[in-house]
């Protein structure tokens, strides 16, 4: 039996000639072997060295060659600079693109500018003073109450039923965040598609209608997709970086660096998110491109202004007084606050995604239109969920004076009403957001838990300003200045939104700093890590993952994480035994051919032979593939041509033409070079493969603990590891076979199937119910036919 690995779509006889670079090209949901790219790409640059040193003259003179080849390492050099100062302007024309429409969309849904249909309100109304002064060219679409809350909904309906008929019938992966899966490309899963053009036209276009519609998600997870869709296209013009998978995964890493600056208008907090959460191991190189790319990105943003205002994004605030050591109390209570709700909204949000996959899994645009308008009509008759969810931050981070007392929200008289519609909205949003991240368009999470968390905070900041306006005597408050405003309600908006972003994302140290730079305040970096301190102590206490990394676990992606831990097992445990193998001499080409048409593994050990199992070395299928379809156009090969593996009898010939690649062997080679060697390989009616095996495979011995081989596939990144003992084979292991192990250890079936829950029991029952109404209105209505 074939080994269970990660399977490789072979070529069938009779398919066109293809060359080496398109047989390896990498199929849907296929792991990237490092080890192997490694090779391959210090056989380029080795070769490139060499080359530029064969352009001297006989006595190491310098020629017009070698001049050319100088200056063509001068250009390659500052090629990385080009493509990243590239991929950040195209981000940061797009983000502003795509803020001006979702500005437009979400005021459309209100009314309309007399003065030009392309106006949002800001722009509308940029002479009025104040958001209370009445403004005469932006009129609502009626004055009657109950249908301008028909039009809202019909607009929210409209919205998001465009949005995700383009998904569906257009480009599936634009739907969701993309940050699980991004995370997994940049670890080496592969995903045909997933960074494609055609997703990112379509992401962009349905991002703005997805916000405008009112769903509780957000554009900032997406806006990282887009950004490395954009960076995988910008990369892909260039030579250099389309033929490296790891060149290709660091223009990757830096796209989403840009992302999330040109989201937060924080290009540092870009930069640590892509060292915190993107990637597993980082080099300073990466993380000087990501410095790069998301500076340029904000830059071009700051450019384009596209609010008008200076502002990158709408909720930048400024504060212009300190806090007070009591203030500690109450930011603890956010702490919790943030953990609990990450703990809350990842547990129940996992539980809706089993359901959706159960129920909904053919009826993506159907739940989009219903969720889009169940929360149309309920938020529109709340204030503070009526309005787009950026705006609302805005609002709630603001300081009472200079224009932030919005819809009375710093009057006294009327606080406690405005803490009960805090209150409302953080548990009405908090229940559409879980129900709604994950359905088929494209949503992400940062907003939405920031939004919850300002609210939250709000809330708690009215509170506590209640409570010193009935108390300044007393001892606790000893230290506010009498002739000032002691309590600042907006510092608890902001610190409750870093705890909820903290919270579901179980991030700290990007936090912190996209908050600083939201505010550009040292003042609040102190109060904003005590949030985040205590936000991740609850989360720890929980033991909560975050929502990219339960996302990718639900869905079954080959990925350790750096948490994933193991037994105090031997790999010979959860190694594979039943091995297909070829061995190093004594087998033909049709033998080989067959053994290809009947497996589907990746690649293939090498033995001595049929009575030693002494292991001789590796072969991937893709390189085994191209020797014997490229041997069909040379004469002296035959199907009862004899195939060796081994390399003893090695020719100068060959020997010279193995000069060229570093490794000494054709592994990563360039086309030329594997044409030259195909050439003085067969011959004598022996197909001589030795040159493409990897003779020195990453082995490890049977009895080493399981820990150190995921050690070894987290940092390495090898595609399998052979398992040997005394130099013998005894099997092979991948990473699909330890996740398959810790699954099966840990009771869940070994298959990652998530146990039903309470809130997924309350959907059945739910779902059960509205299905049993539907029926009986369709026999009624059927009934009825019948009669007439």
């Amino acid at each position: 039996m074939a080994p269970e690995a990660i399977t490789f779509r072979g070529r069938q006889d009779g398919e066109e000639y293809e060359e080496l670079e398109q047989i390896r090209r990498y199929e849907d949901f296929t792991t990237i072997d490092w080890i192997q790219e490694s090779i391959a790409e210090r056989n380029r640059r080795i070769r490139e060295e060499r080359a530029r040193s064969a352009c001297r003259g006989p006595r190491g003179e310098i020629t017009p060659a070698w001049v050319w080849s100088q200056f063509q390492r001068l250009l390659s050099a500052g090629e990385s600079a080009f493509v990243m100062t590239l991929v950040g302007v195209i981000i940061g024309i797009n983000a502003a693109l795509i803020s001006i429409v979702t500005k437009w969309l979400s005021d459309i849904k209100m009314g309309y500018c007399a003065d030009g249909w392309w106006l949002n309100q800001q722009f509308c109304c940029w002479e009025v003073d104040s958001d209370e002064e009445f403004c005469p060219s932006w009129h609502p679409w009626s004055t009657v109450t109950a249908a301008r809350w028909l039009l809202y909904v019909i607009f929210a309906g409209v919205f998001a039923f465009v949005a995700a008929h383009l998904v569906r019938t257009m480009a599936k992966y634009a739907a969701g965040s993309g940050i699980s899966e991004i995370k997994c490309i940049l670890a080496g899963f592969v995903m045909q598609g997933f960074l494609s053009f055609s997703t990112l036209v379509i992401k962009s276009i349905t991002l703005p209608l997805v916000i405008a519609s009112g769903l509780s998600v957000g554009k900032e997870g997406p806006s990282v997709h887009v950004a490395c869709c954009i960076g995988t296209a910008v990369a892909n013009w260039f030579q250099k970086f389309s033929r490296s998978q790891g060149k290709m995964r660091e223009v990757i890493t830096a796209a989403s660096a840009a992302g999330v600056a040109v989201a937060f208008g924080s290009p540092i907090g870009g930069v640590l998110f892509s060292i915190e959460e993107m990637n597993h191991i980082f080099r300073i190189k990466t993380m000087w491109r990501s410095f790069v790319c998301a500076l340029v990105a904000t830059f071009t943003l700051s450019v384009m202004n596209p609010f008008r205002t200076g502002k990158l994004v709408l909720f930048q605030v400024t504060y212009s007084r300190s806090w007070h050591f009591f203030e500690i109390i109450f930011w603890v209570i956010l702490g919790i606050f943030g953990g609990l709700y990450g703990a809350f909204v990842v547990k129940l949000n996992m539980q809706a995604a089993a359901f959706r996959r159960k129920h909904l899994a053919n009826h993506g645009v159907a739940e989009a239109v219903v969720l889009a308008v169940l929360t149309a009509m309920v938020g529109y008759f709340n204030r503070f969920l009526r309005i787009d969810m950026t705006e609302m931050m805005s609002i709630l981070f603001r300081e009472c004076e200079g224009g932030g007392d919005y819809n009375n929200l710093c009057q006294q008289s009327v606080q406690w009403s405005m803490v009960n519609s805090l209150l409302l909205a953080t548990i009405i949003r908090m229940g559409f957001l879980v129900i709604s991240y994950g359905s088929k368009v494209p949503a992400g999470i940062f907003v939405p838990s920031m939004a919850i968390g300002a609210s939250f905070g709000r809330m708690v900041g009215i509170i506590v300003k209640a409570i010193y306006l009935t108390n300044q005597q007393s001892g606790i408050f000893s230290s506010c200045d009498p002739d000032l405003p002691c309590i600042t309600p907006g510092t608890y908006a902001l610190l409750g939104a870093a705890a909820a972003l903290s919270g579901v994302m179980r991030i700290t140290v990007t936090v912190v700093v996209i908050m600083f730079e939201l505010t550009g305040a040292l003042t609040y970096i102190l109060p904003t890590m005590i949030v985040i301190l205590v936000t991740k102590a609850v989360g720890d206490l929980i033991g909560t993952r975050g929502i990219a990394e339960e996302t990718i676990r639900f869905n079954g992606y080959p990925i350790l994480e750096q948490e994933d831990h193991s037994l105090d097992v031997a790999v010979s445990e959860v190694m594979k035994k039943d091995l297909t193998v070829l061995y190093a001499s004594g087998m033909r080409v049709q033998d080989v051919e067959q053994i290809l048409s009947s497996t589907d593994v990746k690649g293939f050990p090498i033995v001595a032979s049929k009575s030693s199992c002494v292991l001789s070395g590796y072969i991937g299928r893709p390189e085994l593939r191209y020797v014997l379809d490229q041997a069909q156009h040379m004469g002296d090969i035959t199907p009862e041509s004899e195939c060796s593996f081994d390399r003893q009898g090695s020719t100068d010939q060959v020997d010279h033409v193995l000069s060229n690649v570093a490794s000494g062997s054709a592994l990563g080679a360039e086309e030329e070079v594997a044409a030259e060697l195909l050439e003085t390989t067969a011959s004598n009616d022996v197909l001589k493969l030795w040159p493409w095996v990897n003779q020195t495979p990453l082995t490890v011995p049977m009895r080493l603990p399981l820990e150190i081989v995921m050690q070894l596939f987290k940092r390495m990144g090898p595609r399998v590891i052979l398992v040997e003992d005394r130099g013998k084979l005894t099997g092979l292991v991948t990473v699909k076979d330890v996740l398959r192990f810790n699954a099966a250890a840990q009771g869940s079936g070994g298959d990652r199937r998530w146990d039903s829950g309470e809130f997924e029991e309350i959907l059945e029952v739910l779902w059960n119910w509205l299905a049993g109404v539907a029926e009986t209105a369709v026999e009624r209505w059927r009934s009825i036919f019948r009669l007439h």
